[in-house]
This record gives C-alpha cells, structure tokens and sequence, in this order.
C-alpha cells in the first residue's frame, strides 16, 4: 500500500497529516509512506523528524490585488503540475491526502485527473482557499467543524471527523509530562504563538517575564522567526523561564500545563481539549472570516477557556489574568474539565476508516 500527502506551510497542516501517516503505519507497518511539501515551510523540519521521507515541490498564493509577483506565482504553479504528476507518476499511490496549504493544490488536482482516490481534510470551520478549491474533484472531504459544510457545496462526500491529533495527547498523564520535563510542584504556564509564532504573545510575555513571580515556571514557545529577536531583548532569564523556538513534545508540555496562554487556530484547540488544558485564547485578528475569534467564543461559552482579544490588551491586561487563574486551583480545574468535554478522541480513526473505504473502491 502506498499513501501520499500533501501539507504544508503551518503546524495546523501539517501535523495532522502526520498523526494520520503514523496511523496508516500503525495499522499496516509494511505500507509506503510519502510526503510533499515545500522546503520553506515548517513540514521540512517536522515531516523527516518524524521518520517519513517527503519530495519538494514550488509553489505560492496568488496575490489578491493585481501584481507582477503574480506572474512569478502563476510560473510557480505550473510547474509545481509537472513537479506533482512526476512525483505521482513514480510513486503510484493508492491514494492521495490533501491537509491543506498550497502545496495540496497541484497535488490532490493531478491525482483526481489520474482517477486515483483522493481525500482532503479540512481543520477550521471556515476553510482555507485551496480545500474549497479542492472540494469537487476530491472523492471526500473531511471537515472538524460541522459549520465549515456549507462551504463545501460541490463536495461529493462530506464527513464530519474532527481534527486528527497525536493519540499520545489522549494519554499522556500530567505526572509523566512533568517528570519527562523536570517540572516540580509549582505552576506551570505555557505561551505558544502556533508553528509560526505570535508577536502580540511574544512582546506581551516579555512583560510577563521581566515581573514573573519565583514561584511559576515558564515555557515560551516564540516561532523560529522571532527566536533570536526575542532571546536577545529577553537577556539573562530568571531559572524558571525557558524560551525555545518551537514545542516538538507538545503532548508533554500540555499535559504537564496548568494554564496555556495561545492563539486559537483549530489544531490547538484539538490538542488543549485532548489534554483537557485552560488556556487564555488570544486569536490571531489576521485570519479569513475572522475564525479564530470565533472558534475561542466558542471555548469561552463552554467555560474551557477565557478569550483576551488584541484590541482588549492593555499594560497589564495579560500578567493580571495569568496571577488571577493560575493560582485558582478550582477554577482550572472547572476548565479542565470543559475542555475535556469538547475532546473528540475517534477522529484519527474516522479519517483513517474514510481513507480505507476509498482504497478498498
């Protein structure tokens, strides 16, 4: 059996693509697994830590307003359709599975032109521009919002999944966490911009950092593009602070969380309700639809999270909430609990069934 993806860009693409390789290969260890992605994205370093092997192929956006660089894009493009039908051609995949990002385009569009299966997965309830794209020539669309259907008119088969995480976040307990990350017994806060990082969350936790009580300990996740920017205006940290450029254990570290401090792309919402971790929701006011925003909402309405909009931070907007919840033991835990509620465990295996029906046609 051979299974190709195609993800790219972001973290919120591309691990779950992973999760759902890692099943494929749990079930049948012998299949053959390949990826496609772009060098300049996040899958170059995530996809080879994880054992796969991935192809690179070239391609970008379109501009929305009228550009030369278009030209360059559209150039891209077109051979980004030799590079993924070569590939394609050699690999003879079984099936194809977009996650999104660019890249997924050419990929999943010469697959369907081959007849070969083809499946896609959509992880925010308003989808990005190449899954609708997508949606009529895939044999089936996967979606993590039931809200995200309508936008998928043409779509042959729709099939509310969820969002495929790693199983580990389901099992992983808090002491094990912990102990894996020489954590003690005090409160343990964790800031996280996504794949690419936050400069709202990065400049505010500086903030945080230079009047951080001795008693919580910290773990900054900045975005390898902000990294050596944020470690320099940082200086000497304090013991309990630790700042790194990207979190490869996530499980770990939000099982071992008390509180999360992140943006709310649909990826770590996933994960914070498969730990069952509060969290302080900050969504990214730079997103389509503004569907950050509202997936926190929806968090907050449910009482897992408490949602602090950019345009609502002022000076000490954020180092006032973390003292007021990280000490509330009850209150976290009230969230905790929210958060576990909204958990949706069997989504890695309502994918994977999906893409065993189609291989099986």
């Amino acid at each position: 059996m051979r299974i190709l993806f195609a993800a790219g860009g972001t973290g919120g693409h591309i691990n779950p693509a992973i999760a759902i390789a890692k099943k494929f290969r749990e079930h049948t260890p012998d299949c053959e697994i390949l990826f496609i992605g772009t060098k300049r994205g996040l899958e170059s370093k995530l996809v080879p830590r994880e054992g796969f092997d991935i192809k690179y192929i070239e391609t970008a956006g379109f501009k929305r307003k009228i550009t030369f660089e278009n030209v360059i894009v559209a150039q891209k493009a077109l051979k980004s359709m030799f590079d993924a039908k070569k590939i394609i051609k050699d690999f003879k995949p079984d099936i194809v599975i977009g996650c999104g990002g660019y890249v997924s385009g050419p990929v999943v569009a010469e697959a369907s032109i081959k007849k070969i299966p083809t499946l896609i997965h959509e992880q925010n309830a308003f989808p990005g521009v190449t899954n609708k794209m997508l949606a009529g020539k895939a044999d089936t669309v996967c979606i993590s919002f039931e809200e995200a259907a309508k936008y998928f008119k043409k779509a042959k088969n729709i099939v509310y999944t969820g969002n495929p995480v790693r199983s580990s976040l389901f099992t992983v307990s808090r002491q094990a966490g912990r102990l894996s990350l020489g954590i003690d017994d005090r409160p343990f806060l964790v800031a996280v911009g996504g794949s690419l990082g936050a400069g709202t969350i990065n400049s505010e936790m500086l903030k945080f950092i230079k009047q951080i009580p001795s008693d919580i300990q910290l773990l900054l996740a900045t975005g390898a593009r902000e990294y050596d920017e944020i470690i320099s205006e940082a200086g000497v940290l304090p013991q309990n602070v630790k700042i790194e450029p990207y979190i490869y254990n996530m499980d770990e570290v939000l099982a071992a969380a008390d509180l999360v401090v992140s943006r709310s792309g649909a990826i770590t919402l996933t994960e914070l309700c498969a730990t069952g971790t509060p969290a302080v929701l900050i969504p990214s006011p730079n997103v389509a639809e503004n569907h950050q925003e509202i997936n926190a909402r929806t968090f907050e309405a449910r009482g897992a999270a408490v949602v602090i909009c950019e345009r609502e931070i002022e000076e000490n907007t954020l180092f006032n909430k973390i003292s007021e919840l990280i000490y509330d033991r009850e209150k976290l835990k009230t969230m905790a609990e929210a958060a576990k509620e909204m958990a949706k465990p069997d989504a890695l295996d309502l994918i994977y069934d999906e893409c065993v029906k189609l291989i099986s046609k």
